[in-house]
């Protein structure tokens, strides 16, 4: 399993670096302090999604699209931490769902399996936005230091190959520094 994607890196070759000197910097910022912008993240990645959804609706909604979009977009901002809440508890719940499924495969009580890590989901929400954003941050930051190490050697360099013969060593520092991110 790869946790670095090289065909992500394959298709970003040739990036400029500042780009991915800010692909860097959004990725370290998320990394520290994904836990206290959390509210932000939430409420914006929900207005936008919400709002391009709207949007997207145009050959449904006719004329009218621009306002369901906006009120589409306000509405899911105004409900944007209740959702996530929810959103924590179905991923955790799914999570918990398919390992058990993994691990104890004639055991035949899904909804039982999927309450429980929904309920343990929302206990354990801190965590669970801690350990994503650390995880997201370290991937983003991962893939665009790569990317600039390919900008600054003159594209000698191939971050998708060399992430393809390294991926071992490179799925550990991404979990030791996922893991000193929580712990940040």
């Amino acid at each position: 399993m790869e946790l670095l994607a090289t065909d992500i890196l394959a298709e970003a070759r040739g990036l400029s670096w500042p780009l991915s000197a800010l692909g860097a910097t959004i990725g370290v910022l998320l990394w520290l302090f994904g836990w206290r912008w959390h509210r932000f993240w939430v409420a914006f990645l929900t207005t936008s999604t919400a709002g391009l959804i709207g949007l997207s609706a145009h050959a449904v909604l006719g004329p009218r699209m621009l306002a369901a979009g906006i009120l589409l977009a306000v509405a899911a901002g105004m409900l944007a931490m209740d959702l996530s809440r929810f959103f924590a508890f179905g991923v955790a719940g799914a999570l918990l769902w398919s390992i058990s499924q993994l691990v104890l495969p004639h055991f035949h009580e899904p909804l039982i399996v999927f309450l429980i890590g929904g309920i343990l989901g929302t206990f354990l929400y801190r965590l669970q936005i801690r350990l994503m954003t650390s995880f997201i941050g370290t991937l983003i930051a991962f893939h665009s230091i790569l990317l600039i190490l390919e900008a600054i050697t003159d594209r000698e360099f191939e971050p998708s190959v060399w992430a393809a013969e390294h991926t071992l060593g490179l799925n550990i520092a991404v979990i030791v520094v996922t893991l000193f991110g929580i712990a940040v």
